[in-house]
């Protein structure tokens, strides 16, 4: 009888032990309600609790990223589009995040909605497209100015998708066709222009002389019986003429 007596006390102790021993990981905080009051932030390790007294909430300090749901939003040049994002958060206060609200990554979703709502629908769609990085900064500062008094740091805001329609997505299309065949039509008319200012160089230095004009006559004539094996007629200009004329004898 004293031997059972002992083994039930024996059991009631190690339940009890098991009961009130907590252990806390290197990146949990935890927070512990006596009789629903707060008692304080514990640290990391073996702590001990009062079974069916003490509750001891364990809060996750790690980084983490969460997805902003796709957002309909109306630039301020009234171009419908839909924008989602990526909010990375930790909690830097324990307490804070666990007494002043319920769940603070919904809170933080919905303030990462409302924020990105308005922020987006104050740009227009070229501002959208080509400064995000002043818009993640802007929507970074709102975000993390509405959570830090709940105990949570936002570290960075990114937009991650912008959807367009898809007749906007078809006009921007053709705009940068057309861009890019202006581009084209002017680099080829800038090389036009510069071949004509050689041209009218060469000419220039040819002009000088009747020995030049010759020489390059004679050069054309090298290259087209070499790439051709066809009879070519190649009219002589006057000046050549008179040229051999000179040298022949009796001139």
């Amino acid at each position: 009888m004293t031997w059972e007596i002992g083994g039930g006390v024996t059991l009631v102790v190690i339940v009890l032990l098991a009961a009130s021993l907590r252990v806390l990981a290197q990146y949990e905080r935890g927070v512990v309600f006596r009789l629903g009051k707060v008692r304080g932030e514990r640290q990391p390790g073996l702590q001990f609790i009062w079974p069916g007294i003490d509750r001891l909430v364990k809060v996750s300090l790690r980084l983490e990223a969460m997805d902003v749901p796709k957002q309909d939003v109306i630039t301020r040049d009234n171009v419908p589009v839909r924008v989602n994002a990526v909010v990375f958060f930790r909690v830097k206060d324990a307490l804070s995040a666990t007494i002043d609200v319920k769940n603070y990554t919904v809170v933080t979703s919905q303030r990462a909605q409302t924020a990105l709502r308005s922020v987006l629908g104050g740009a227009d769609l070229d501002g959208l497209l080509t400064e995000r990085l002043m818009l993640n900064h802007r929507l970074e500062e709102i975000i993390g100015g509405a959570m830090e008094p709940i105990g949570i740091n936002v570290e960075g805001v990114e937009i991650k998708d912008v959807e367009l329609p898809e007749g906007m997505q078809r006009a921007m299309a053709r705009q940068a066709e057309a861009e890019r065949e202006r581009r084209a039509k002017v680099i080829a008319a800038e090389g036009e222009f510069q071949a004509a200012e050689q041209f009218a160089a060469a000419a220039v230095i040819l002009d000088r002389t009747n020995s030049g004009l010759q020489l390059r006559y004679l050069q054309t004539l090298t290259e087209i019986a070499a790439e051709h094996n066809s009879t070519t007629i190649f009219p002589l200009p006057m000046e050549l003429l008179r040229a051999f004329g000179k040298l022949a004898p009796g001139s």
